[in-house]
C-alpha cells in the first residue's frame, strides 16, 4: 500500500457544484497542487473508493473533504461505514458544512474527523469564522506533509 500515499490527492464528497468550484478556487489561491477527485455524495464516493457499481477504483486518497448535507448517502452515513472498514478507518477526513449542530459536530468527533470546516470555505472570514481558517490551514498542513 506504500504506493498509495506516493501521489498525494483529495477526494472532495460533494453535491453543490459551487462548493466544487470554491474548493478548486482556494486550493489554486493557496498553491495546492494535488489532484482533486469529486463524488457527488456518500455513495458515489464509497463506490469509487471500493471499485464497485462500474466505477474505477480510485488509489487511497490522503485528504477526504467530506459534505455533511448531500442526496442518496449523506457524510455522517458515509463516515460510519468508512470508519467501520479495516481498508478506510484511518482515512484522513475533514468536515466540510453549512450546519454548525452541535449534533453534527458530536458525531463527527464520534467518529474521529481530523477537522471540521464551516462554509463558504475562505480564508477571507478570518476575523468572524476563525473555525473556517483554522479547520482548512491544519487540512493544508497534512496535504504538505504528504508532498
Amino acid at each position: 500500500m506504500a504506493s498509495d500515499t506516493d501521489q498525494p490527492t483529495i477526494l472532495l464528497v460533494e453535491d453543490d457544484q459551487l462548493d466544487i468550484m470554491n474548493v478548486q478556487r482556494e486550493l489554486r489561491k493557496n498553491n495546492v497542487t494535488v489532484p482533486l477527485v469529486v463524488a457527488r455524495n456518500g455513495r458515489e464516493a464509497l463506490d469509487m473508493l471500493r471499485g464497485e457499481a462500474g466505477q474505477a477504483k480510485i488509489a487511497h486518497p490522503s485528504v477526504v473533504m467530506l459534505d455533511l448535507n448531500m442526496p442518496r448517502m449523506n457524510g455522517l452515513e458515509l463516515l460510519e461505514i468508512l470508519r467501520s472498514d479495516p481498508e478506510f478507518v484511518n482515512l484522513n477526513v475533514f468536515i466540510t458544512t453549512t450546519s454548525d449542530l452541535e449534533t453534527d459536530r458530536l458525531k463527527a468527533q464520534d467518529l474521529a474527523v481530523s477537522g471540521y470546516i464551516i462554509k463558504p470555505l475562505s480564508f477571507d472570514s478570518f476575523g468572524e469564522g476563525g473555525t473556517t481558517v483554522d479547520g482548512f490551514s491544519l487540512f493544508l498542513d497534512l496535504l504538505k506533509l504528504k508532498q
